[in-house]
Parts: C-alpha cells; sequence; structure tokens
C-alpha cells in the first residue's frame, strides 16, 4: 500500500515502549495482525516517533511498527528520543572515545529501558539502522506531520543538507550535536519544540523535576498580543506561574490557518484530546504516565480539524 491507495490516514502519538496500547490501539482503528505483521484493508498509519525509552517493551513496540513501515501498512517520523538515540550510539569524530551524546549519569538513565533490552549487539545495531531511516518531517501535501514542530526557518536550515526522503546524515547529525550550531538549533525545534528563555532568571520545574529557564512556545500562535503565560506549551499549573508580560519582539512563530493540517507530538498533553488550532492537532497524551493515553487522529480528507476524530486507549 502506498500513500495514494490510502483512503485516510491514522496518525499515531508518542508510545514510548508501552507495546499493549499500541497492540490495543491498532485493533480498535480496525488494523488486523496476519503472518505477525498489522495492517487496515484500505487505510494507512502514520507514527509520529518517540517509539523508545520509559516503557516496558522496547523491542515489542519495534517488532510491531517496523514491519508495517516496512510493508507500507504505515509511515513514520523520528521522535527526539531516536534522534538522541543515534546520537548516543554514535562516536563522536572530535572526542576520542566519546560519543555525539554524551553518556551523562542523566542520559544515561532516559536511556535506560532501550539499553537493558538491546544488549544483544545484532538487535542494537538492526534498531540504529532503522532509526537512520525514519524522515525528519513529511509533507504530504493535504496534510505534513513533524514530531515537535513544524518551523519554517528550521526547515529552510535542514532541507538542503538532508538525504533522499528527509533523513538525516552522518554529516547532519554531527553538526545537529554541537552546541549552539545553527543545525542544531534547527533540529532541536523541529523534534524538540521551538522554546524561548524566560525573563529575569525566571525558571519553573519540568515532568522529570529538572529546573528549566526556557519553555516551549505554542509555535502555530502569531505572538503579537501574547505573553510568556498564554504562549507557554505545557501544563497549565505551570502557565500559571509565568509573567503574563509580552513576549520580546525577537520570538518568531505562526503557522497560517491556510496551511495544510500539521499533526505533532512529544509535549505530554492531558486530559481529553482536544485540537490546537483548526490544522494542529498533538497526539502525544503521556503514554508513558500513570493515567496516560495512546492516542491517534483519524483523518479523512478535512482541511478543519475536529475533535470527533481522535480515538484513544489507556494503559490498561
Amino acid at each position: 500500500m502506498n500513500t495514494m491507495q490510502a483512503e485516510g490516514f491514522d496518525l499515531i502519538g508518542d508510545i514510548h515502549g508501552h507495546g499493549q496500547p499500541l497492540r490495543a490501539l491498532l485493533e480498535k482503528l480496525g488494523y488486523r495482525r496476519r503472518d505477525g505483521r498489522y495492517r487496515h484493508p484500505a487505510r494507512q498509519a502514520i507514527f509520529l516517533g518517540d517509539f523508545i525509552d520509559r516503557g516496558p517493551e522496547q523491542r515489542g513496540v519495534l517488532d510491531i511498527v517496523r514491519p508495517m513501515v516496512e510493508d507500507g501498512a504505515a509511515l513514520s517520523v523520528m521522535g527526539n528520543h531516536e534522534l538522541n538515540a543515534l546520537a548516543f550510539h554514535t562516536p563522536d569524530p572530535g572526542s576520542e572515545g566519546g560519543h555525539l551524546r554524551e553518556r551523562s549519569e542523566k542520559n544515561v538513565a532516559q536511556h535506560r529501558a532501550f539499553l537493558d533490552e538491546h544488549t544483544h549487539p545484532t538487535a542494537l545495531d538492526q534498531a540504529i539502522a532503522w532509526f537512520w531511516q525514519l524522515p525528519l518531517w513529511l509533507d504530504l501535501g493535504e496534510i505534513r506531520v513533524v514530531h515537535a514542530a513544524w518551523d519554517r526557518r528550521a526547515l529552510e536550515i535542514v532541507n538542503p543538507q538532508v538525504a533522499d526522503g528527509n533523513r538525516l546524515t552522518d554529516e547532519l547529525l554531527e553538526r545537529a550535536s554541537r552546541r549552539g550550531s545553527p543545525e542544531q538549533d534547527a533540529v532541536e525545534n523541529l523534534l524538540k519544540g521551538i522554546e524561548a528563555t524566560l525573563p529575569h532568571d525566571g525558571h519553573f520545574h519540568d515532568k522529570d523535576g529538572h529546573p528549566r529557564r526556557y519553555m516551549r512556545l505554542k509555535w502555530w500562535l502569531y505572538p503579537d498580543g501574547q505573553t510568556w503565560r498564554t504562549m507557554f506549551l505545557g501544563p497549565p499549573s505551570v502557565a500559571e506561574t509565568l509573567p503574563d508580560v509580552p513576549l520580546p519582539p525577537d520570538v518568531e512563530t505562526g503557522y497560517p490557518d491556510t496551511a495544510p493540517p500539521v499533526f505533532i507530538g512529544h509535549y505530554w498533553m492531558t486530559g481529553t484530546p482536544t485540537v490546537q488550532a483548526t490544522n494542529v492537532a498533538c497526539l502525544d497524551y503521556s503514554v508513558a504516565r500513570d493515567g496516560g493515553k495512546l492516542v491517534a487522529y483519524r483523518w479523512d480528507g478535512e482541511t478543519s480539524l475536529r475533535d470527533d476524530r481522535f480515538v484513544w486507549v489507556g494503559r490498561g
């Protein structure tokens, strides 16, 4: 099956090693397993990345998703956790014995669930090789898919440097791993979100308890008339603590309401799934957290996204 033959797309948010909800969601969406592989008779899945880290079935999730993509039953983009894994497992040519992602205590702990299930070199090599094949974004004409933010300026930087199919190259991964480089800023905007530094040494604590001086922005909104509080992309309880004053004039965000619908993951949303704008939908509803959901959006050609198109399952 290719994209032209599919009657519709089922876009699926961050899975993070949670195989049981993934199987339940695919079944709920009408995908059936034959010869060990899931497929829908008429539709195509699109995965938004972040298959790994945190959950109890690191290999199990890849054993479901990878054959679907290879068979044409699904498409996928890369998540920031796959990006981190590539850098973690790629030697740094500029540092003897080092890697492009530092093997610090924090980074090893974040990657621990994946490492524990990929102790055999063959399994590890196969997973990493597949991550290299994942595109950074998809532009299918009628819809767009990226893990965190559809950032025009980032795309302009990265687009001339990607391999066929919007894939990372060795050179781009190395540049994107160099702190402060244009490539790092661009790739992180696409896969981790657009951020701005809070004024006056302001900070908050993220979901893992780490203090943050920078905040993720609702990048689809134009900053005119917005404040730090209204532009914050994260828990409402945190937003209430942020300054209710305008953002500085150098903040550039905004996604035209006439642009094709774009689907994202990454942001650990809570509550009942809902669209962020008429043409923006986030599908990450924190399946890795107690009480979280694995969420899909059933897209059938609509240009204005609708809340009644979300489908989800709990961790169960």
